[in-house]
């Protein structure tokens, strides 16, 4: 955390977010840690909430997600392995509770690449390929990004135990491709905005078509 400017983190929540919050009517967003020791016992989880809520994980805008990750970062220890597929299965739960076509969840992973459940998550996503949501994955730092690109799913379908996830739902971007060589942040998060959420359109679209759910006809004004 920096006093005179955003971390790559909270500048890849921001650009990301700020698009997305748009296609949502109540701008109330879950937002999750993972990899940390949390308060009161220092137990390890990678699954908690940001605004410490048990109850409710919810944060008011994207303004209100950043404003929970900067007081959370205050008062957790940061610890690994890191665990992708807690924070998977928790949005297929609620993404399976709403499969009529009038939800689709986009759960955003923020994440500096090393990941230590490989064969769990992809087990997660295979599952929640048949879900009413995508997954959109930004890489941040220097580290190599391969177990990243395998799970994109882009040149090979993800598959865990022999099962292959029915559709590709996961999108991930390197942040470092999208830092301006001149240093303009705001240039660099909109090109990043705009490749992250490049396939969404397409993956609600095979999400709506595999189910046959049609367009509801709007109101007449």
């Amino acid at each position: 955390m920096s006093p005179y400017q955003l971390s790559a983190y909270a500048m890849a929540l921001k650009a990301v977010g700020e698009i997305i919050q748009d296609y949502d009517s109540d701008k109330l967003f879950p937002a999750y840690g993972f990899g940390a020791k949390i308060p009161p016992d220092g137990s390890i989880s990678h699954q908690f909430p940001l605004n410490s809520d048990m109850e409710n994980p919810s944060c008011m805008g994207i303004d209100g997600v950043l404003e929970s990750y900067f007081q959370s970062l205050r008062t957790v220890q940061l610890y690994g392995p890191t665990n992708f597929a807690p924070v998977i299965n928790q949005v297929a739960r609620l993404a399976a509770q709403v499969t009529d076509g009038s939800q689709y969840y986009v759960l955003l992973i923020v994440t500096d690449g090393v990941i230590s459940d490989m064969m769990q998550t992809k087990e997660a996503i295979v599952t929640a390929s048949a879900l009413p949501m995508s997954i959109i994955i930004v890489g941040v730092g220097p580290a190599e990004f391969d177990a990243m690109e395998e799970l994109d799913g882009d040149d090979v379908r993800v598959s865990s135990r022999g099962r292959y996830a029915e559709r590709d739902i996961v999108q991930f971007v390197p942040f470092r491709d999208y830092v301006d060589r001149s240093g303009n942040q705001v240039l660099s998060m909109a090109r990043l905005a705009k490749d992250v959420l490049a396939e969404i359109p397409e993956q609600l679209l095979s999400y709506m078509k595999s189910h046959d759910i049609k367009p509801r006809p709007t109101d007449p004004q």
